[in-house]
């Protein structure tokens, strides 16, 4: 069966036999647990030298506020939010052809030596291929001065959608999709863990979709070093795509459930609150979604592009919003190690 007509045979379903058997899972796995961490996501730069269509965030493009933090102020940043209880840095940002892997280094170095408790989920496979390519050295050694310098785990983004020819239109030049997962399994092999993610609802087809959420399965047969798959919904305002047709929420929940039917091998799948709306993430747990991010504290790249997320979310109000939609939040490490039950 190809991949064309697996979507069909999984997007043709009712939404609701899809949720089931979605919930299904979810339920064998955690019950009613949802879970959430306390985090801080850091955008040391928004310079960048690629051209993706789909970003907002680039001050190359339509943004002429060009910035870049200096390690100073990302420490005040780190200590102003680990005295609001942030256990977790999410650091990536744009490729600044300034800012090499040796800066970078420097920083989690410093963090790590200010802060050693907290979790550094930093650089994308995108960046690792970047510095890579600057570097003219390979992604093992990105990877190894990563590791040496303080990164815990990485994050998933990059991945956008596989279909290279998709890609060659809203990412070109960007990672390729066979290097993405090439970068992911050498940093697996290491023992270390990430997470992966697919951009949807820009102009990618629904086979381009399983083909995406099948070759993450088969690298996770492979190496199973994937915490979670985070199907991240395309954020349509101040970029060059021009999406005119946004999904519906019934198309966007049915992407959660084939992503948890289909990734059983996958330990988590996030509703990613920022891309989705919170009230989607929420109702998404009944679509085999068992974990919905954390409350990011600041969000800049999704923000700029129309997401309702700069300011992140009180701790307060997450809990509650997932006590009131009957499940029980559980607030993990970056691992997924239960810290705390509400």
């Amino acid at each position: 069966m190809s991949r064309a007509e697996i979507g069909d045979r999984f997007y043709d379903r009712e939404l609701f036999d899809l949720g089931k058997e979605a919930d299904d899972i979810r339920s064998r796995l955690y019950g009613k647990k949802t879970f959430f961490n306390v985090n801080r996501h850091i955008n040391p730069t928004n310079i960048c030298a690629d051209v993706c269509k789909f970003c907002a965030y680039s001050a190359t493009r339509k943004n002429p506020n060009q910035y870049t933090l200096g390690v100073d102020e990302i420490l005040q940043i780190v200590e102003n939010s680990t005295k609001n209880g942030v256990k977790e840095l999410h650091i990536v940002g744009a490729h600044n052809p300034v800012l090499d892997i040796d800066w970078y280094s420097n920083l989690f170095i410093e963090i790590k030596k200010a802060f050693p408790a907290v979790h550094i989920k930093a650089l994308t496979a995108a960046e690792v291929n970047f510095f890579a390519k600057n570097k003219q050295s390979s992604f093992e050694y990105i990877l190894e001065r990563m590791a040496e310098s303080g990164v815990d785990s990485m994050p998933g983004g990059g991945a956008e959608i596989f279909d290279e020819e998709i890609r060659a239109q809203i990412c070109k030049g960007k990672v390729s999709s066979q290097d993405w997962l090439k970068i992911h399994e050498a940093w697996h092999k290491m023992g270390k863990k990430s997470n992966a993610t697919m951009l949807f609802g820009h102009i990618e087809s629904r086979a381009s979709r399983i083909d995406h959420i099948l070759r993450i399965r088969e690298l996770q047969e492979r190496s199973g070093g994937f915490n979670a798959f985070i199907p991240l919904v395309y954020q349509k305002e101040n970029n060059y795509l021009n999406v005119k047709n946004f999904l519906s929420g019934q198309e966007i929940l049915k992407t959660i459930a084939i992503s948890r039917i289909l990734l059983e091998n996958i330990p988590h799948i996030k509703a990613y609150w920022v891309t989705s709306s919170i009230n989607l993430a929420l109702v998404a747990q009944e679509f085999g979604a068992d974990d919905l991010d954390g409350t990011i504290e600041r969000e800049s790249i999704n923000s700029a592009a129309g997401a309702k997320s700069f300011n992140g979310m009180k701790i307060d109000e997450f809990i509650s919003l997932i006590k009131n939609s009957g499940f029980t939040p559980i607030e993990r490490d970056s691992l997924y190690n239960e810290l705390k039950s509400y």
